[in-house]
């Protein structure tokens, strides 16, 4: 299984990346480095992958989920609610290629800042 190193100032999580297109696509981008935008408890970030909305995309995602989210080529964390979430549902904007799952605690996140740098590397780097 490939993992990843997702790290921003002090805050550092590996995740599990899927099998599938998505995965691949991003996993062969790394190094990747960003600017994060936060809506709620989600980050957002460019990258430079471009691919269009997977068959099982969807708008509501699990705690921990990744993302690749068509509309703005952005990889995304979500470590909880966001402003359209509906009850305890994690929803994103529009609808994600979910591509991996952060190990343990997702939430770490709460503390990255907008604007913070992140840095997404493969997990052997």
């Amino acid at each position: 299984m490939r993992k990843i190193r997702i790290s921003a100032g002090d805050i550092s999580a590996v995740a599990s990346l899927n099998d599938g297109p998505t995965a691949d696509a991003i996993y062969e981008a790394l190094p990747i480095e960003g600017r994060a935008n936060t809506w709620g408890d989600e980050i957002y970030f460019d990258i430079p992958v471009q691919l269009g909305e997977e068959e099982g995309a969807s708008e509501v995602v699990q705690l921990g989920d990744l993302g690749y989210w068509p509309t703005g080529h952005a990889f995304c964390i979500f470590f909880g609610l966001t402003p359209v979430s509906r009850g305890d549902e994690i929803r994103a904007a529009s609808a994600v290629n979910i591509f991996g799952h952060i190990e343990g605690d997702a939430t770490v996140f709460k503390g990255v800042s907008s604007g913070a740098t992140v840095n997404v590397k493969s997990f052997e780097d």
